[in-house]
């Protein structure tokens, strides 16, 4: 086994064991499973921008883990396809999907390899809030999205912002340093344990691998692939409270659920999205 493929397997068996944490221990998940199953459909976590109507439309969500999200587009009329390389993760999807009645398609496959795996073009490709960071080739993923996009279909990612990745809040009163590279390179090794949604989970220690993507790296794997650009936005605040790990509380929670730095406002980026079609060809 390659290092790579040795790095893979490692974060495959953290997310196996992730997804049966989260669909089994009270965390977070253990509400919105309740929620789902009592029919409420609200979401966890907005997304930072509108996307439009999915009701009738095909839709294809990457790195889905146990589907929740998933099962929520497919409540709202998407006729919905998850992805997640977590054989735990798809099989928790699935009966997630029998035990609320929304019908859904799960498919256990890395991102790299899908075309083998699923058939068909989708008129939305969706990825969300921590996703990216577990793929080593942006440019491999690029071109998967183009291929299961239809011509005038678009793909949308919301995700932490490369900047603030690459800062830690844990210097003196909380203050940040540049704790990792902005730039693509090596994979940052992780050793830990419990879950991000149970931190106190008993899942021993694990050590997971992680890679860092630049706003360039991102957007130039989607428009090497074909895909047009129609937007990217930047946003000072982040889907979960990047300070969490110190003891000081840097960041507040907004309405919506959105975490702000409170010391330096909506000076830094926190976090970032973009929207790219697949260009409809012209005829001749």
């Amino acid at each position: 086994m390659n290092m790579m493929n040795f790095r893979l397997k490692a974060n495959q068996r953290m997310w196996d064991k992730n997804a049966e944490v989260h669909t089994t221990h009270h965390g977070g998940y253990a509400v919105q499973i309740r929620q789902l199953l009592s029919g409420k459909r609200t979401w966890s976590m907005p997304l930072p921008d509108t996307i439009g109507p999915v009701r009738g439309k095909r839709l294809l969500h990457l790195q889905c883990h146990f589907g929740l999200d998933s099962l929520q587009w497919a409540a709202r009329g998407a006729k919905v396809a998850g992805v997640d390389f977590s054989p735990r993760a798809i099989a928790e999807a699935r009966k997630l999907s029998r035990r609320t009645g929304i019908p859904a398609t799960f498919v256990e496959s890395e991102i790299s390899s899908l075309p083998r795996k699923l058939k068909g073009r989708f008129d939305i490709v969706l990825t969300y809030y921590g996703t990216i960071c577990w793929l080593p080739d942006l440019r491999r993923w690029g071109a998967v999205i183009a291929h299961f996009l239809k011509p005038g279909g678009f793909f949308y990612i919301a995700d932490g912002h490369p900047m603030a990745n690459s800062l830690e809040f844990d210097g003196p009163q909380g203050a940040a340093r540049l704790a990792r590279a902005y730039l693509p390179g090596k994979p940052e090794r992780w050793v830990g344990s419990g879950t991000y949604d149970s931190p106190k989970a008993k899942t021993g220690v694990r050590v997971s691998y992680e890679w860092s993507h630049s706003l360039a790296e991102i957007l130039g794997s989607l428009r090497g692939a074909g895909l047009a650009v129609e937007y990217l936005h930047e946003f000072p605040y982040s889907f979960y409270d990047v300070g969490f790990y110190t003891k000081y509380k840097l960041f507040r929670e907004d309405r919506r659920g959105f975490w702000h730095l409170k010391e330096w406002g909506d000076k830094l980026p926190l976090m970032f999205s973009v929207k790219a079609v697949k260009p409809v060809a012209r005829r001749k």
